[in-house]
């Protein structure tokens, strides 16, 4: 089979497993000198005035009308009414894929962001162990006891020598000291808490 000469401003025919035949570099100046500056005006309203995105437009559909000359047939008529619908197409997809992703997010917004990454959780524990070294060993021992080992206060009374009373007396002035402790840190009950 042999094939047809090329007509001019298109290439020729495609073979099986050839690409999709394009239009020549003359065909698509001329097309741009033509349309572009009007297409981009009616893209730019339809983007409701944003210049960067009417260009990529723009770009894109005089890229699909290159790499389908069969669309720009002289013989169709004009090719402004399928570049105008491309172009629409384009921006309508635009918008969907916008609407289906998560609005974009200056980095300046992330930078206000509080990040739980464990660090203020870190220091509050250095500042209250700091706090801990304030305390006599009895206070210390009754809140290692009470809190740290979740004992009861009998418990903690066994494990420490002591009466019950004892043990809720120096757990009792061990809180006291170490809150005003934290306070003379900087550190309220909350902090701590969390």
């Amino acid at each position: 089979m042999s094939q047809r000469p090329a007509e001019p401003g298109r290439s020729r025919e495609r073979a099986p497993g050839v690409r999709a035949p394009v239009a020549d570099e003359q065909l698509v100046r001329a097309l741009y000198d033509e349309h572009a500056g009007p297409l981009f005006a009616y893209v730019l309203r339809l983007v409701r005035g944003d210049r960067h995105r009417a260009e990529d437009v723009v770009q894109e559909t005089l890229l699909r009308a290159w790499r389908h000359p069969d669309s720009l047939d002289p013989d169709k008529g004009s090719a402004r009414p399928w570049l105008w619908t491309v172009a629409r197409h384009l921006v309508v997809d635009g918008e969907r894929a916008r609407r289906a992703r998560p609005p974009e997010v200056a980095e300046s917004a992330l930078a206000a962001v509080p990040v739980n990454d464990g660090v203020d959780q870190a220091l509050v524990a250095q500042v209250v162990v700091d706090a801990l070294s304030t305390l006599t060993s009895e206070h210390r021992s009754a809140l290692l006891q009470t809190y740290y080992r979740g004992c009861s206060v009998a418990e903690a009374a066994d494990a420490l020598g002591v009466p019950t009373g004892t043990v809720k007396s120096r757990t009792y002035y061990a809180l006291r000291a170490l809150r005003l402790a934290l306070e003379e840190r900087g550190i309220t009950g909350t902090e701590v808490a969390t």
